[in-house]
C-alpha cells in the first residue's frame, strides 16, 4: 500500500495539473478584458470582468479594473452595487468605503459623496488614520486627507499627532496659512527639525504674503519662547531668503549676546552681506566680532574683512574719495604692523596693491606688494594665483600687455579646470578683446561658456554676444575695435579720454549697432565721475531704445542712481517696477523687488 504522506502529495500534484489550464484561461481572459478596455470597448470588457470577479483568487486584481470599466460606461448603479457588495465582503476596509464615495462623485451626486466621506472621518478609528488618509491622497481628495489627520488628533488628544504628514500635505498644496503654524509646532517639539522645516517652508513660500505671514508668526513665537533658539535661527534664515541681511544681522547679534556662542553666526552673516554687496551690514557684523571677541578665533579675519568691506563700499561710492582710499591703505598697514606679514596676511598685500594701482596711480608700489605676496612662504596657492592675476591687470595698466598675457597663461596652466583657472582664461580673452583680436577672444570665450562657475560663464557669454552682435553682419570690425579700445581706457581709469572717444564714436558711426552700448558706457563713466544727472540721461536713451540685452541693466542702474544719488525715490520706484514688469527673469529682479518694496513703504523686506 502507498504511504499516506505520499498519497496526499500525489493528490496535490494532480490538483495543480487540473487547475493549470483553468488558471491559464483566466489569465488570457483578463488580458483580453484589458485589451477591450484600452480600445474603449467597455461593454465587452465589462462582460469578461463580470465573470472573472466571481473567481475568488482574482478578486483583488479584477475589482479595481471592473469598477473603472463600469464608471467609464456611466453604469453607476452597477458600480454602486459592486462596491457595496465588496464592503460587505470585506468589512472594515476603508479603501472600499472610499470607493463608494467616488462612485457618488462620478454620478454627479456631490452631496452624497461629501456626506459619505464625512461619515467615514467621524467614524474613524485611530489605527485606520494612515490608510484612510493615504487613500484620500491617492484620489487627490486632499481636504479629506487633512480632515482625517485632524480627526485623529481629536481622538488621541495629541495636538502634534501626524505633524509631519500634515506639513508635507500643506507644502504640496502651498497652503501657507496652515503650514506655518504646523511647521513651527514641530520645531517647538524638536529643535533638531530645523533643516526639515526650512526645506518645507522654502518649497511652499513663493510670495511676499507668505513671507510676511511667517515673519509675523515667528516674531510672536520668539517673544513667547525666548529660549527656543531654533525660532531665532529660522527668523535669521527667513531674512536671508528675503535678502534682508541687515535684519538678519540684528537678530543674529541678539542671539549671540544672549548665548555668547563665539560670534560664528554673525561672522557668517557678515560674509553673506559682503557677497551680496550689503557693505554696511558686513561692516557692522565684522565690527561686532572685533569688539565682542578680541581674543576669539575670528578676530584676525574679522579685522581684515572689516577693511575689505569698507574698501568695497568706498570703491562703489562714486565719485571715489581718494582720501578714503589713503585711509584704507593706512588701516591695512596698521593691521600688518599689528599681526605681521605672513601667509595669513598675504591677502592684505593684494588689496593694498589694488588700491595703489587703480586709485593712486602708484603702479610700481603695487607691483612690489604683489611680488611680495607671490613670494610669501607657505602662502595659499589660490591667493598666489589671484595675486598673479592682479599683477597681470597692473601690467595692463602699465601698457605692458605681453607681461599680462604671460601671467594669465601661467595661472591658467597651473589651475586647469578650476574657477581661478577659468578666471585666468577670461582675463586672457578680455585682453585679446582689448587688442581687437576678436577671433582669439571668441576661442577662449567658447570654452568659458561651459565653465562650472555661473558667474564666469555669464561674463563669457556677455562678451561673446557683444562681439558676435557687432561683427557678424559687418565685414569691417573697425567700430568694434574702437569700442574695445575705449573699454581698455575705462579699465585703465582714463575716464576723460574714454568719454571723448565715446562721443567721437557716436559721430563716426551714426546708427551703428553699438550705439546702445556706447550710451551705456557713457552712463558708466558719468556715474564714476559723479555726474549722475548726465548718467541717467544716457541710460534713458538705452531704455527708450528697448534693446533687450541692455534694457534691464539700464533700468536697474538708473533706478539705483535716482534712489541713492539723486534723492528721487518716486522715479526710482517707477523704474524698479518697470524692470519687474518687463524683465521678470532679470538677474536684477530680486534686488529690484527688495528696493521697490522698501520705497513703497513695506519695510526692509
Amino acid at each position: 500500500m502507498m504511504p499516506l504522506k505520499r498519497f496526499y502529495t500525489v493528490c496535490w500534484l494532480l490538483l495543480l495539473l487540473l487547475a493549470a489550464p483553468v488558471a491559464v484561461a483566466q489569465a488570457q481572459d483578463l488580458e483580453l478584458a484589458r485589451e477591450y478596455f484600452n480600445k474603449g470597448d467597455f461593454s465587452k470588457a465589462e462582460d469578461i470582468y463580470g465573470k472573472l470577479i466571481q473567481k475568488q483568487p482574482l478578486f483583488d486584481t479584477v475589482y479595481p479594473e471592473y469598477l473603472k470599466t463600469l464608471l467609464a460606461q456611466r453604469n453607476y448603479k452597477e458600480a454602486e452595487k459592486l462596491v457595496k457588495k465588496t464592503i460587505k465582503r470585506y468589512p472594515g476596509n476603508v479603501a472600499y468605503e472610499v470607493d463608494l464615495g467616488l462612485v457618488y462623485q462620478a454620478a454627479g451626486n456631490e452631496a452624497a459623496a461629501a456626506k459619505h466621506f464625512d461619515k467615514l472621518i467621524v467614524q474613524l478609528k485611530p489605527e485606520q488614520t494612515i490608510v484612510l488618509a493615504s487613500v484620500f491622497m491617492q484620489h487627490q481628495l486632499y481636504d479629506y486627507a487633512e480632515k482625517t489627520y485632524l480627526r485623529s488628533r481629536e481622538l488621541t488628544k495629541n495636538p502634534l499627532e501626524y505633524n509631519r504628514p500634515l506639513i508635507a500635505l500643506y507644502t504640496y498644496r502651498q497652503k501657507n496659512s496652515s503650514l506655518i503654524p504646523e511647521a513651527l509646532n514641530l520645531l517647538q517639539q524638536d529643535e533638531q527639525e530645523l533643516a526639515y522645516v526650512q526645506n518645507m517652508l522654502q518649497n511652499s513660500l513663493r510670495d511676499e504674503t507668505g513671507f510676511k505671514a511667517l515673519e509675523k508668526e515667528l516674531i510672536l513665537r520668539v517673544q513667547q519662547n525666548p529660549d527656543k533658539l531654533s525660532y531665532n535661527e529660522l527668523l535669521i534664515w527667513l531674512y536671508v531668503q528675503q535678502l534682508d541681511f541687515y535684519s538678519a544681522l540684528l537678530q543674529a547679534r541678539a542671539v549671540d549676546k544672549r548665548t555668547r556662542s563665539g560670534g560664528t553666526r554673525v561672522m557668517e552673516l557678515g560674509t553673506i552681506s559682503a557677497q551680496n554687496k550689503d557693505y554696511q551690514g558686513a561692516i557692522e557684523a565684522f565690527d561686532y566680532i572685533i569688539k565682542e571677541y578680541p581674543e576669539g578665533p575670528y578676530y584676525l579675519i574679522a579685522r581684515q574683512r572689516l577693511i575689505n568691506a569698507r574698501e568695497e563700499q568706498v570703491q562703489h561710492t562714486f565719485p571715489v574719495d581718494v582720501a578714503k582710499i589713503r585711509t584704507l591703505i593706512a588701516d591695512y598697514d596698521a593691521l600688518l604692523n599689528e599681526v605681521g606679514r605672513s601667509a595669513q596676511t598675504a591677502e592684505v598685500l593684494q588689496h593694498m596693491a589694488n588700491l595703489y594701482a587703480f586709485y593712486l596711480n602708484d603702479k610700481e608700489k603695487a607691483v612690489t606688494l604683489l611680488q611680495e605676496a607671490i613670494a610669501m612662504p607657505r602662502a595659499n596657492p589660490d591667493l598666489v594665483a589671484e595675486s598673479k592675476l592682479t599683477l597681470g591687470d597692473i601690467y595692463l595698466l602699465k601698457e605692458e600687455p605681453w607681461e599680462s598675457t604671460l601671467l594669465y597663461a601661467q595661472v591658467e596652466k597651473t589651475n586647469k579646470d578650476t574657477p581661478i583657472g577659468y578666471e585666468a582664461k577670461l582675463r586672457n580673452a578680455r585682453l585679446s578683446y582689448f587688442k581687437g583680436d576678436f577671433e582669439l577672444a571668441q576661442a577662449h570665450l567658447d570654452i568659458l561658456k561651459l565653465a562650472t562657475s555661473r558667474e564666469i560663464a555669464n561674463d563669457a557669454m556677455d562678451l561673446s554676444l557683444l562681439i558676435t552682435d557687432n561683427t557678424g553682419l559687418d565685414t569691417s570690425t573697425m567700430a568694434m575695435e574702437d569700442y574695445a579700445a575705449i573699454e581698455l581706457l575705462i579699465f585703465q581709469n582714463d575716464l576723460p579720454k574714454a568719454l571723448q572717444a565715446l562721443d567721437a564714436m557716436l559721430k563716426k558711426y551714426p546708427s551703428h549697432s553699438l550705439t546702445d552700448e556706447i550710451y551705456f558706457q557713457k552712463a558708466t563713466v558719468y556715474e564714476r565721475t559723479g555726474d549722475f544727472t548726465q548718467a541717467v540721461a544716457m541710460l534713458e536713451k538705452v531704455i527708450q531704445a528697448q534693446q533687450d540685452i541692455l534694457s534691464d541693466d539700464a533700468l536697474y542702474k538708473a533706478a539705483f542712481i535716482y534712489e541713492e544719488n539723486l534723492n528721487n525715490p518716486d522715479k526710482a520706484k517707477e523704474l524698479y517696477n518697470q524692470l519687474l514688469v518687463k524683465h521678470q527673469g532679470s538677474i536684477f529682479a530680486a534686488e529690484a523687488r527688495k528696493r521697490f518694496r522698501k520705497l513703497r513703504g513695506d519695510g526692509a523686506n
